[in-house]
């Protein structure tokens, strides 16, 4: 791609890379990333689940939509499949659990492909492992998903499309000039009339760089282990819905996390080893697998504006300058629907028939 580019896009994991890819089926695309390697912090470190029912009515129309476009994307970029079959059950162990299992099947009742109830007995049946719960759920339309395959797809794709990708190049500077948008980076400075913030849990740092308003998104470490264990025959993904842990096989080994959600400011999270000990505490307490020691941990910072959904486009008195953050923890299982809203909005198409959100439930002026 020469010369100055239509669009520049900040951040290099799947937020960026994703919306990046569907921008440059339209406009000729700059991808910037602070970093020496791509995807190093949520998305390389990312439990990458497709769960349909996750998350807020917005996020659960998105993993919704997005079902049949992992599929097309697949063929599209020439990759293997980014989805692998995964059973999720749900188990209510306490009245705690019980009550959000509750509210849960409720908000699922609409989900053509979500969650349904189980009883204790029925619950402790599709969990091999599993010694008691008061109640359940299960979805058996869930999947694994291949985040950094993904991830890797749409870079590819990317520079198919003559989009160029620059690593690090850190932001600097950000500054409106004479209708286009001057971005400073140790790398250089670029000129484009817009630009995309997709820099995570950096993204209200680069709109303050540019000297545009926040939208009050909050970064929350998560905490993920590998414990080797004997695994149970057919045991599936194992959420406690009372958010207190979460466990899969991973190979022959189990990964867990406590679940948690510990603020932080951006940067490499680290585990904390308390957490650490808390997953393998709550998943023996469960399953009794004799959980000792962890293989390795890991941590990631989850980034959600105040009411969770995503935050795509400009606001009003900054054109131009388009947010596409807020992504929590669906930003994998999101990813094909969400890039494709967001490059509707940056580039002003319609959105796809197939994308179930508008516009206006997204933006930055809601907040």
């Amino acid at each position: 791609m020469d010369g100055s580019p239509d669009v520049i896009v900040i951040g290099g994991g799947i937020a960026g890379a994703s919306v990046a890819y569907e921008i440059a089926a339209h406009r000729s695309v700059l991808l910037l990333e602070a970093e020496s390697s791509l995807a190093m912090h949520s998305t390389g470190r990312s439990a990458a689940t497709y769960i349909p029912g996750h998350g807020t009515a917005v996020f659960r129309a998105l993993i919704r939509a997005s079902a049949p476009r992992f599929a097309a994307l697949a063929e599209e970029l020439e990759a293997p499949p980014f989805l692998r079959p995964l059973t999720v059950v749900w188990a209510a162990f306490d009245e705690d659990g019980e009550r959000e299992l509750h509210r849960l099947l409720t908000e699922w009742a609409a989900e053509p492909d979500g969650p349904h109830a189980l009883t204790g007995a029925g619950t402790v049946e599709a969990c091999p492992g599993l010694r008691q719960a008061r109640s359940g759920a299960i979805t058996v339309t869930a999947a694994d998903a291949d985040a950094i395959g993904l991830h890797g797809a749409y870079v590819r794709g990317l520079r198919r499309r003559g989009g160029r990708v620059v690593q690090e190049a850190r932001v600097g500077a950000i500054a409106q000039v004479d209708g286009t948008w001057r971005v400073e980076t140790g790398r250089g400075t670029w000129t484009a009339p817009d630009v995309v913030d997709a820099a995570g849990s950096w993204a209200d740092v680069v709109a303050a760089s540019a000297g545009v308003p926040q939208a009050g998104l909050t970064p929350y470490r998560r905490t993920i282990a590998v414990s080797p264990c004997t695994l149970p025959t057919g045991m599936p993904m194992l959420i406690d819905a009372a958010e207190r842990f979460y466990c899969k096989p991973e190979g022959d080994a189990l990964l867990l996390s406590p679940g948690d959600e510990t603020p932080a400011e951006p940067g490499d999270a680290r585990p904390d080893e308390l957490d650490v000990a808390l997953a393998l505490e709550r998943v023996e307490e469960a399953l009794h697998l004799g959980l000792r020691s962890v293989r390795t941990s890991w941590a990631g910072l989850r980034t959600f504006a105040p009411d969770r959904d995503p935050v795509v486009g400009a606001r009003p008195e900054f054109p131009g300058f388009h947010f596409f953050a807020g992504h929590g923890g669906s930003g994998i299982e999101s990813a094909p629907a969400l890039a494709a809203l967001g490059a509707a909005v940056v580039t002003g198409t319609p959105v796809p028939a197939d994308v179930p959100v508008r516009p206006e439930q997204v933006s930055p002026s809601r907040l």
